[in-house]
């Protein structure tokens, strides 16, 4: 048998296009729909909090202007300021009470209060006395001296005395005297005695000296007052970490 002829096409005539097929539908699974469903409800809960913990503002405390380290803080010290809540932030709440707390470090106005910046710690501990130190800039270390700081003072037998005592060349360690002391015994002698920064005065207009307030052991109190009337001393600072004077 022959096959079929083709049938011909005369110009200007298209091949008659095939049957279009019927779009078949896919079957909706509604445990993909169901896990859609929950993702988008998680998203918009996820941005929910975001927008929470990262949008909303509250007051918190910063600095006014410049505090320097050992310095109280005052009233005049504070200031609020509303920012948005940051988990990398940990600023003190407006209602923090932190009056009289001492700087830990030099802060600068602008700066946002933390926990670190404060401290309690007493200047003065219980057994010691204050004595008031009367150096020229020329004793005092060129980078000042600001409350809380630990210094050393240091006899410095070749400086020109300016002073009335007697210049004692050694300090008596705690528990112990000089020869002839008020506790009568020998002691183990030190030419250096470490102590803290109380509070620092005005300079003199005269001559630029300061008079330092400094906390010292009370059995150290005698001859570090002796060592400090005869002028033949230096202050230093004391290395990082120092803690206890003496």
């Amino acid at each position: 048998m022959e096959a079929p002829a083709s049938p011909t096409l005369t110009a200007g005539q298209r091949p008659a296009a095939a049957p279009a097929r019927a779009p078949q539908r896919r079957k909706r699974r509604p445990a993909v729909l169901a896990l859609g469903v929950a993702l988008v409800a998680a998203g918009g809960l996820g941005g929910a909090a975001l927008y929470l913990t990262t949008g909303q503002r509250v007051p918190v405390l910063a600095l006014a202007h410049d505090v320097p380290a050992g310095q109280p803080i005052t009233a005049d010290d504070l200031t609020q300021v509303r920012i948005s809540l940051d988990p990398a932030l940990h600023p003190l709440s407006a209602d923090s009470h932190v009056l009289d707390m001492r700087a830990t470090t030099d802060l600068k106005a602008g700066q946002l209060l933390t926990a670190a910046d404060l401290t309690n710690d007493p200047l003065v501990l219980a057994g010691q006395e204050v004595l008031g130190v009367s150096a020229k800039p020329s004793q005092l270390p060129s980078a000042g001296l600001t409350a809380g700081t630990w210094v050393v003072l240091v006899y410095t037998p070749s400086a020109e005395g300016t002073g009335t005592g007697t210049g004692a060349e050694t300090l008596p360690t705690p528990g112990a005297s000089a020869p002839g002391g008020r506790n009568g015994g020998t002691g183990t002698l030190l030419q250096s005695v470490t102590v803290r920064v109380v509070s620092v005065g005005t300079p003199s207009a005269s001559d630029g000296s300061v008079v330092v307030d400094v906390a010292v052991p009370g059995d150290q109190a005698a001859p570090v007052a002796d060592l400090a009337a005869s002028g033949k001393f230096a202050v230093l600072l004391a290395a990082p970490g120092t803690k206890g004077g003496g």
